[in-house]
């Protein structure tokens, strides 16, 4: 086929394809936004519970640490269903 065998494309289509590149792109971009956002979320929790943030050579600290944010979310998951139960 040459150039002048191609039938003209319809300008009413020409816009439908660009809308679609568009969306296309669109929801790429937002999945790379929320998942990086996730994964941050998730990764800055679990070196929080891990106790990333203090002195390696000191285990004690470390493991008081550790204790300490457990015992803590297991507060905080209790005081919710305590809450929930007395007050729904």
């Amino acid at each position: 086929m040459s150039s002048s065998d191609k039938q003209p494309v319809h300008p009413k289509e020409k816009q439908r394809q660009d809308a679609l590149h568009a969306l296309d792109r669109v929801e790429a971009e937002s999945e790379t936004i929320v998942g990086s956002t996730f994964v941050r979320m998730a990764d800055r929790a679990k070196n929080h519970m891990a106790a990333a943030d203090k002195d390696e050579d000191d285990r004690i600290e470390i493991w008081g640490t550790r204790i300490g944010r457990g015992l803590g979310v297991c507060f905080a998951i209790g005081l919710v269903i305590y809450l929930a139960i007395t007050y729904l």
